[in-house]
């Protein structure tokens, strides 16, 4: 399956200065710019900033930012599912997973991770993939937020709704150990029936485990 990707970008004016919201953004470009050290979510700035720049270079990666002149302040990552996970083993080309999303302290509140969902999906080439993401409690920064798990929920519903991404049921025992833990998932206009039918067999997969 053929993978394009077209640029896309805005501007957000925040409180704090006016963000750039582009992408997918190439790993030489994103090489190019500082990565802010409040990033740390899934692990050490540098870390995240270098997987980051590899995702960006796989044929199905995209990377969209939030930057702050040349300061990567927060992004968000599309790629396959990983090998581990239940949503590859469909060997789904046309399933891809909004696998991580971060916005530095700063700048939460002001609608960034909506906006990056956006000009993600300005993209037209995400009408032929299903877009999936796993949303676990155990990620979320209730500390930092001071929200309660199902207002933390809300909030993510909210951003994933801006990307025209929708709760799924599923019967994925790591979904299903809480009840704050959703799949959602938006689906293509160009996805054939035939894929579509696969990832409800992916997400139903213990249905005929009797």
């Amino acid at each position: 399956m053929e993978h394009i990707k077209i640029y896309n970008a805005k501007e957000l004016k925040t409180p704090h200065g006016t963000l750039i919201i582009e992408g997918p953004i190439p790993g030489e470009k994103l090489r190019n710019y500082e990565f802010h050290k409040d990033l740390v979510a899934f692990r050490q700035p540098e870390q995240q900033h270098k997987a980051l720049i590899e995702i960006a270079d796989l044929p199905e990666g995209r990377i969209i930012i939030a930057r702050h002149k040349d300061t990567i302040v927060g992004y968000v990552t599309f790629l396959y599912p990983d090998p581990l996970e239940r949503w590859s083993e469909g060997k789904m080309e046309d399933l891809i997973e909004l696998g991580a999303i971060e916005v530095i302290p700063e700048f939460r509140g002001h609608s960034v991770g909506k906006n990056m969902l956006i000009v993600a999906m300005m993209d037209d080439a995400m009408e032929d993939f299903i877009i999936i993401t796993t949303e676990y409690y155990w990620h979320w920064d209730l500390n930092g937020t001071g929200l309660n798990v199902w207002e933390y929920r809300k909030v993510m519903e909210k951003m994933m709704n801006a990307g025209g991404l929708e709760y799924y049921a599923t019967d994925d025992p790591e979904i299903s150990s809480h009840p704050a833990n959703c799949l959602m998932a938006r689906i293509g206009k160009r996805v054939p029936v035939e894929s579509i039918q696969k990832f409800d067999r992916l997400r139903f997969m213990n249905r005929f485990m009797y």
